[in-house]
């Protein structure tokens, strides 16, 4: 992982927290909402990894612009366990900083992925 963009490791460790933290939601969700929610991080990742082979125009941008809406639709299963009480305070703001530093650097790539070369 030495040669890997940091955006592509910050996602690996939210996916290393995550995926065991949803072994302990509740069985009767796993089936969907948490599939759902391990399934936003997975697609995330695979867009990013897509859009780093991509290398430029406007087939990355697409990628970048995939991976964002990813991001926002974890961002809203996240809320959604925290509201059902399923993650603590403490994890659900861990997770949440996380989320949000891939974000910000997802940010920063789409700004220069769109900026007129």
């Amino acid at each position: 992982m030495a040669n890997d963009m940091i955006i592509l490791v910050r996602t690996f460790d939210l996916l290393s927290w995550l995926v065991p933290a949803c072994a302990r939601f509740p069985r009767v969700f796993r089936d969907n909402v948490t599939a759902r929610l391990i399934g936003a991080a997975l697609d995330t990742q695979d867009t990013l990894l897509l859009a780093q082979a991509a290398r430029q125009g406007d087939t990355r941008l697409r990628h970048l612009q995939d991976s964002s809406a990813h991001v926002q639709r974890l961002r809203v299963y996240l809320r959604l366990a925290h509201h059902l009480q399923w993650p603590t305070d403490g994890q659900y703001a861990h997770v949440t900083k996380l989320v949000d530093h891939v974000g910000a650097l997802l940010g920063g790539w789409l700004r220069q992925a769109q900026a007129p070369s």
